[in-house]
């Protein structure tokens, strides 16, 4: 037995399953076949399907399908339901999300309260903007959805499939299929308007 490892009596693990040092399987969590569950990592009440792999990071009460990659130090919040194939990487933090095959999210990033299509390439610093002060709002991302880095995504807003959203950009309203969404503000440069020069 590996050196801190806890595993509950009512998690079920399945068979060829890696598990390393100061691992916890808590709850009615279940582990498909060929699993890999590196140091650090903590399932509370979670599902992972067949050749899964997890590195220090924490799912609690949801569910993954087959052949995902998650981590390091990803936090899957409650309520995610998450199909094959996906990577939520380093710094990645998912609540009530559904999340749908060949998804992509490689670092810090906040997916809430969201449903995305097959394929979308989520970039580093993308935040899904969910509240407004006073209510949770849902945002829909299709398929083939492209989002750049350092996009915010203000809910509720529907992304159709094919959109291409260019890094830094807000969005604040639909888009229709195809579309080639860019919101920044153009760069000025002041010569000589440095606070060190003033």
């Amino acid at each position: 037995m590996r050196k801190n490892v806890e595993i509950e009596k009512t998690a079920v693990v399945g068979k060829k399953v890696k598990i390393e040092e100061n691992v916890k399987i808590l709850g009615d969590s279940f582990v498909g076949d060929g699993c890999v569950l590196k140091s650090g990592t903590v399932l509370i009440d979670a599902v992972l399907g067949d050749g899964c792999e997890v590195e220090k990071s924490k799912i609690e009460k949801s569910q993954f399908g087959k052949n995902c990659k998650i981590g390091p130090f990803a936090n899957v919040r409650l309520g995610c339901i998450v199909a094959d194939e996906v990577k939520v990487g380093a710094f990645v933090e998912l609540k009530n999300a559904t999340i749908a095959r060949g998804c992509k999210m490689a670092h810090l990033s906040y997916v809430g309260d969201v449903e995305l299509g097959e394929n979308v390439n989520i970039g580093c610093g993308v935040v899904f903007a969910n509240f407004d002060g006073k209510e949770k709002h849902h945002s829909k991302v299709g398929n083939n959805v492209f989002l750049g880095c350092n996009v915010n995504v203000i809910a509720p807003v529907e992304i159709a499939d094919d959109t291409y959203v260019c890094a830094g950009t807000t969005v604040t309203k639909n888009t229709e299929e195809g579309d080639f969404v860019i919101g920044r503000v153009r760069q000025e440069n002041k010569p000589q308007r440095s606070p060190k020069n003033i």
